[in-house]
Formats: C-alpha cells, structure tokens, sequence
C-alpha cells in the first residue's frame, strides 16, 4: 500500500518538477474522498538547498525520513555534465567524479532494494541511473536528454517516445507534464482509479494521457481541429457497439473512403480502425472498473463481440485479461476510504 512518499531536493533542482510531485502526493485531499499521504521533502544536509533561478529552498529532514518510504521521488536538475563513475570514493568522500552525491545514490538504491517505489521526473532519471538501478532496465527521460543518458549508460534501454516507464518497481517520467502521468499512474496502480480520478480533478489535468505504451488510462477527450470530424468522432463514440466501417462512416462524413481515411488519419493521429479499437478498449475499462457487467455483455456494448476477442485486446495492448483489470481496478460495492 502507497502511504509514506518522500521528495528528494536536490541542488539545481528544477522547482516545477519538485512542485509536481509535491501536488500529487503532498495535498490531503480527504474532503473529496482521496488520498492522504505521510509526505516529507528530504535531502542529504538539512537546511539551505540552492534550487534553479538562484533560489534558495530550506529543507528540514534529512534522509532518516526517507528510510522507510513506500516512494521516493527524484525531481528534475541540472545534469551533472562528468562522466560515470566507476571508482569507488575513499572514505570521507560525498561526490562521484561525475558530481553525484553518493548519499543520494545509496538512498536510491536501498530503495529499490527493498522493492519500494522509486520515480524520477525528467533528468531525474540521471540520478536513477548512476545508482544503477536502470542497469538491464527500459527508462525514459525528457527527449532532450535520452541521448546523452543512453550514451552514458549503454546497460539502460533508453525509451525516448513515452511518457514514462514502468519497469517493476522503478518509474521514470519523461518531462514536466510527464511527471504528473507518471505520479499519477502510481496512485491508480497503488490506489484504484477512483483515487488517481480524484487527484486528476483537483489539479485539472486528464487522469491520464495515452502515451502510446500499456497503461491502465481513464478515458480521454478525443481532440480534433474541425467541426466536421468533431460530429462524426461524437458519434462513433456513441456507437462503439455497432460495426463501424470504414465505408459507414465514410459516409456519415459525406466523404470518400479514401478521403476519409486520409483526413481522420490527419486529424486524429491515428487510423479509424486503431483509434476505434483504442476507444473500445477505454471503454471496456470503464465498465470493468464500474459496473458488475458480465464480460460477454461488456464484449458486445464495446464492439469486440465476444469476450474471447475483447479478452486478445486487452493482452496485446494492455498487458493483462479483463479479469485481472477488474480485479486490481474495480470499485464496486467498496467502502469509499477503501477505494479512493
């Protein structure tokens, strides 16, 4: 269970990354039916932290607060511009030749070794790496910096095209926003949907941005750039079950197949085939998390016809049978501090 959650401020830190994480877990938010985390901000020295833009954060815990954390989170920084370390220090010493804290580097590695959470936004995952608990590991980080970390840590599978990774125990978050999809996506994971919704509503962002990789997300918006498509995405939408081809809804939009393919492609990012199956898939979620719906019922409102199909779907995209998602995620009949 997700309880204690501990921020590491670290020197040169990136102020809104560190704010992110603090939004996410630093708030009680009880009044609403959400979580409330032990949160603490820690770093290696207690007392002045030098934080971007010349200021200057006063940190009153040291590491000791941190020992026993369910997460520990390492925001954004100024990437140290040395190489990896790979000599030991002598006693006495605090610093890589790299300019890592080695104090930072043990908590993040007893951390992981223990099997609790460990996230980094952004070029946080730089820390994560020097502790070596990216060796052997997919990560990612922001695209401005993937090169330089797979360059300097060739053991790690540098992903530079998602918002974050999940690999076991260790997160990494790509950028700024990235950071709140990542977050997020612990809380829902640790907490159940209901609880990541509720956070996601106070601080207005989606709960959760499809980034491309198997992640539990809650529905989104569809976005589109005309009036036109906007009607026939709204009723697509509405009509999951049905067979939706590509010659109907061609012809919904008063189009050509062929133009409508190009056009909904440019539009939506996407082709209608993908983007109804993806659709499709939130929906099954939605229902799984929600309702006691019966799998074959859920197969047939969704469009997938069969629970055998809906069932392929979720294990090629998702990673894990309806089943399972209704397992971890449903809310239903649950006490409310149970379930948010």
């Amino acid at each position: 269970m997700l309880k204690k959650v501990a921020v590491i401020a670290l020197p040169g830190m990136a102020q809104f990354e560190f704010g992110v994480v603090c939004e996410v877990f630093g708030l009680d938010r009880t009044d609403m039916g959400g979580p409330a985390f032990d949160f603490h901000v820690v770093t290696a020295e207690p007392g002045p932290v030098p934080v971007a833009h010349g200021l200057t954060m006063i940190v009153e815990e040291g590491f000791d607060a941190a020992a026993d954390a369910d997460l520990i989170a390492i925001p954004a920084y100024s990437v140290p511009r040395g190489e990896r370390s790979t000599a030991g220090l002598a006693s006495g010493e605090r610093f890589t030749s790299g300019g890592f804290d080695e104090r930072v580097l043990d908590l993040i590695r007893s951390t992981a070794a223990r099997g609790a959470y460990v996230l980094s936004v952004c070029s946080g995952a730089f820390q994560l790496a020097e502790a070596g608990v990216l060796d052997g590991r997919r990560a990612t980080t922001h695209w401005m910096y993937a090169d330089k970390l797979a360059t300097r840590y060739p053991a790690i599978e540098v992903d530079p095209d998602v918002l974050f990774v999940e690999d076991e125990n260790i997160v990494t978050g790509a950028g700024t926003a990235a950071g709140i999809d990542a977050a997020l996506h612990i809380v829902r994971k640790e907490l159940g949907a209901a609880a990541a919704n509720v956070i996601a509503r106070r601080m207005v962002v989606p709960p959760q941005r499809d980034g491309g990789q198997s992640q539990y997300i809650a529905q989104p918006v569809p976005e589109t750039r005309s009036d036109s498509f906007a009607d026939v995405v709204d009723w697509m939408l509405e009509n999951l079950g049905q067979d939706l081809g590509i010659e109907q809804l061609a012809r919904k939009a008063l189009m050509s197949t062929r133009t409508f393919a190009r056009r909904f492609r440019a539009e939506i990012g996407a082709t209608p085939a993908a983007w109804l199956n993806r659709q499709r898939l939130i929906r099954a979620q939605q229902l799984l998390e929600e309702t006691d719906t019966p799998l074959e019922q859920i197969a047939q409102i969704t469009g997938f016809g069969s629970a055998a199909v809906m069932r392929h779907h979720f294990v090629k995209v998702l990673k894990t049978s309806p089943q399972a998602y209704r397992r971890t995620f449903s809310y239903l009949d649950e006490p409310a501090l149970n379930r948010v």
